[in-house]
């Protein structure tokens, strides 16, 4: 009786714990497939989006269709007028917006509504004087250090600086290295307000929390074998409970004398 009690929560332990682990597999892996379906990491080369994403950070980018940007996005494209490399910065301006700065007290205005950028890099005016109008199907970029950016404001001539809708391929939603900015994007208040609004972040903080639940589950599982055997291990080296009668003898019922054994 007492062996097929102690076996039963440990089959049933054991059968948790298969569980679990097969459960943080699924989790895990899946996360990461997930994740090299929807995402693509980039490298940032440049100081032109500081302080929001650092020269050689490790930025991911949902992979995305041009309809779908909105102001405020940081987007990554490739357009030949800006060089054959894949390119980060901030969409401020749709088709149809005139994008100017600055109004009296330094901020950059989208149709006229002044816009909060609480982001960019120092003090100090939103950028130099600069007034466009983006072309319908198109949009103006700049990066978030003004000062340290070759972005829209230098292509005026062209389209009014402007890139086409389709020129961009993915959306930054998150900073993965270096590990002091790791963190999602927000997205910017100010341009919430305007029509049109924000988009809707992308799903890593779903895929980080499937990923990092399917390695608890995994290692929780993993470990239940060990764990069970050791504290066996720890409970039959602690011997019975209470003492059995001596090997050379057996106790007498009446009197509790020992009898010694015969022959």
């Amino acid at each position: 009786m007492g062996g097929a009690e102690r076996g039963g929560p440990g089959r049933a332990g054991r059968l948790v714990s298969g569980i679990a682990v097969a459960l943080g597999a699924v989790l895990f892996l899946g996360g990461f497939a997930w994740a090299a379906l929807v995402y693509k990491p980039y490298t940032v080369p440049t100081d032109s989006m500081a302080p929001t994403i650092a020269r050689g950070a490790r930025v991911l980018a949902q992979r995305i269709d041009g309809d779908d940007v909105r102001r405020g996005d940081v987007v990554v494209f490739h357009d030949k007028v800006w060089g054959d490399m894949a390119m980060v910065k901030r969409v401020v301006g749709v088709g149809g917006d005139t994008v100017a700065c600055c109004d009296r007290r330094g901020r950059m205005t989208v149709n006229g509504t002044p816009v909060e950028e609480p982001y960019l890099h120092g003090g100090g005016p939103a950028s130099s004087d600069f007034s466009a109008t983006v072309p319908k199907g198109e949009l103006f970029l700049l990066g978030d250090h003004r000062a340290d950016s070759v972005d829209s404001r230098f292509h005026l001539g062209k389209d009014q600086g402007a890139i086409p809708r389709d020129a961009v391929s993915a959306r930054v939603d998150a900073v993965l290295w270096p590990a002091g900015d790791l963190g999602v994007l927000s997205r910017p208040a100010a341009f919430g307000a305007l029509p049109g609004g924000t988009s809707r972040p992308g799903p890593v903080r779903l895929l980080a929390v499937a990923v990092v639940a399917g390695a608890a589950l995994i290692l929780g599982g993993a470990a239940y074998g060990p764990l069970a055997r050791l504290l066996t291990r720890r409970r039959a080296s602690g011997g019975p409970a209470s003492g059995g009668p001596a090997s050379g003898g057996k106790a007498s019922g009446g009197t509790g004398r020992a009898v010694a054994p015969r022959g």
